[in-house]
């Protein structure tokens, strides 16, 4: 069974919300900055409780943040 690759809308996001840093993003959202690089970056694919806490800081449901291709 092929891996399933997960696409998220995590820069994009963080723009549209007041140019928010990966910082701000990661304290938010109860993780490390590094965290936040490595999930935009496509190397890391987010727990379920972290996908919710994301899409959370967002005001956005988890489809709207990630994406499975």
């Amino acid at each position: 069974m092929a891996k399933a690759e997960i696409k998220n809308q995590i820069r994009r996001l963080r723009f549209e919300h007041g140019e928010m840093t990966q910082q701000e993003l990661a304290d938010r959202a109860g993780c490390t900055r590094q965290t936040i690089v490595l999930l935009e970056q496509g190397k890391y694919v987010p727990s379920l409780a972290l996908a919710f806490r994301i899409a959370r800081t967002f005001g956005a449901t988890v489809e709207e943040v990630f994406e499975m291709e």
